[in-house]
């Protein structure tokens, strides 16, 4: 499947939404980081919102990519929110410890267990 994002600045531009639609993986991170960079510029946003209802898959390539623009934003006081994650993202998200630096939504369809994120 072909990467397609769409975006809209929010809150006076001081938000990013991106919502990509597609597997985040080694073929589609460089394309996915290109429109992220030229969004953030266009717009002169901060803060990104990723919405992650269409993301079925991330792999290494992905999670670089969120990195790379966590450490871009970091240093403009911005910072990275992940919404609406399925299951499978979730836990990569969290075992990579993306949880630590970015704030990532819990799936409706997991319960709460030990790890209390």
């Amino acid at each position: 499947m072909r990467l397609q994002i769409k975006v809209k600045p929010y809150l006076n531009k001081s938000w990013l939404w991106v919502r990509p639609e597609a597997e985040l993986d080694m073929a589609s991170a460089d394309a996915f980081r290109q429109a992220i960079t030229k969004a953030l510029a266009a717009y002169g946003c901060r803060n990104l919102w990723l919405d992650f209802s269409a993301v079925s898959f991330i792999d290494s390539s992905g999670l670089g990519v969120l990195l790379g623009r966590y450490r871009e934003l970091q240093p403009l006081g911005g910072s990275i929110i992940i919404t609406r994650p399925n299951e499978q993202v979730y836990h990569l998200l969290t075992a990579a410890g993306l949880h630590r630096i970015m704030e990532i939504d819990r799936p409706a369809t997991l319960k709460y267990g030990k790890e209390g994120f």
